[in-house]
């Protein structure tokens, strides 16, 4: 880690650096020759780092822009990840406009108290040499902070009271429970630590140990049939996926700061290699499409393209496709209706190396009836597994990071215009 800011490839600084960044989140650095003169996190890359041209910047980040001129940044999975990523590389670099950059006068940090009941708490000096569990920071955004902690909160309840009487405010909704001022049994405190070590391996970047964890105990609840139990570990392992995913330890970034584009080159090895092996024609997969139906009822269909380029998604390619109803239509029909209209503009949209569809044999058959030449499979669920002629393909690893990914990128552009759609409808009924 001591050479990894060094190591990194550096970009001379001009107005529109930013325009070859990806948009997604990660780390930017600003450099002063070789020297790191400050470290930012972004949901966004481009954007963020867009920002730091605008016309009017703050008096402190005007001179920082000024004096940079080199710039890097590190590609991540997750906000998550680049809060944390942010974070360890702040505290070891300390770089000079982090340090002036404080929402307050001191930056946060985040401790895990060594008690008999470890608190959750957050501080404005380093007392890290005082007697914790764990200790993370500084974080130079208190609200990402707080942000943070509301959802692993909800997640992995826990106290930042002392010891008292009476149960917490907390503890009546949920985030303190089991509440250290109630804990009377053996198996209430084993809860609350279990809580506090699964925070401890979040807030350090261990996300697939806490989950592998969770579902082995899932699992083992299923088989002595307490349901109710299994339910909650699974409600956990959906809250943990959704604030995380996709998720690797933070420390395989610094370690290889190409981990992002070295993974999605994996995915897409992977994926092919898994095709080949069930005859199918692959050159490329350097374009991805997938699509999907959307609808109430059969009503207000809609379909979605997304399009992936190099294992990325590449929106500014997407489509929505407003299905043309007519009475009796199915999803057969649907899909018969985006297939030919794809068809029309395969030269100004380009070709796809590889075509998904969500559905299995029916929609697959139908598309190659309408696009022929064209390599295309079905994806379906509970597994997940591909839908390739007559063969149903159980998905690992790699290939269904990359298809998962695809799909439910597919899934969320498709609701989103349906959605769109109901909402006019119901305006329309209301005005009328």
């Amino acid at each position: 880690m001591q050479d990894l800011l060094k190591s990194l490839p550096k970009t001379q600084i001009t107005p529109d650096i930013y325009k070859s960044l990806p948009e997604g989140p990660g780390i930017y650095v600003f450099f002063q020759n070789q020297i790191p003169i400050y470290i930012g996190k972004a949901i966004n890359l481009k954007r963020r780092v867009s920002s730091y041209f605008d016309i009017d910047l703050a008096p402190k980040t005007e001179k920082m822009v000024s004096l940079a001129n080199f710039l890097s940044y590190i590609r991540v999975e997750s906000e998550f990840e680049s809060l944390l990523l942010e974070a360890k590389l702040i505290r070891k670099y300390m770089p000079h406009y982090n340090v002036l950059a404080k929402d307050d006068k001191h930056p946060l940090y985040i401790q895990i108290t060594k008690e008999t009941y470890p608190r959750v708490i957050t501080a404005r000096k380093n007392s890290e040499n005082d007697s914790n569990l764990a200790f993370f920071g500084p974080f130079p955004s208190s609200r990402n902070v707080y942000s943070v902690l509301r959802m692993i909160r909800r997640i992995f309840p826990y106290s930042d009271h002392k010891l008292g009487k009476r149960a917490c405010l907390y503890s009546h909704i949920g985030l303190c429970n089991p509440c250290p001022n109630q804990i009377t049994t053996e198996e209430e405190n084993k809860k609350y630590l279990k809580n506090i070590r699964n925070i401890k391996h979040i807030l350090e970047g261990d996300i697939n140990k806490v989950k592998n964890e969770l579902e082995k105990e899932m699992e083992a609840f299923s088989k002595t049939q307490d349901f109710e139990m299994a339910a909650g570990i699974r409600d956990q392992i959906s809250k943990l996926e959704y604030i995380t995913k996709p998720q690797m330890p933070t420390d395989f970034y610094i370690e290889n700061p190409n981990l992002y584009q070295d993974q999605r080159n994996l995915e897409i090895e992977s994926l092919k290699k898994l095709l080949v092996n069930f005859k199918l024609k692959i050159g490329n997969l350097t374009r991805i499409e997938c699509f999907d139906i959307a609808h109430l009822a059969g009503t207000n269909a809609t379909a979605s393209m997304v399009v992936f380029i190099d294992g990325e998604a590449e929106k500014s390619e997407y489509r929505h496709f407003k299905i043309r109803q007519e009475k009796g239509q199915s999803d057969y029909d649907s899909m018969r209706e985006v297939a030919k209209r794809r068809m029309k503009h395969l030269a100004d949209w380009g070709k796809p190396d590889l075509i998904i569809v969500d559905g299995g044999k029916g929609q697959v058959s139908i598309w190659k009836e309408e696009i022929v030449d064209f390599t295309i499979v079905g994806i379906a669920k509970h597994p997940d597994r591909l839908i390739v002629g007559e063969e149903k393909i159980k998905l690992s690893g790699n290939a269904l990071n990359l298809v998962q990914r695809i799909r439910d990128e597919a899934h969320r552009f498709a609701r989103r215009y349906h959605h769109h759609l109901i909402s006019k409808v119901y305006k329309h009924e209301d005005n009328t």
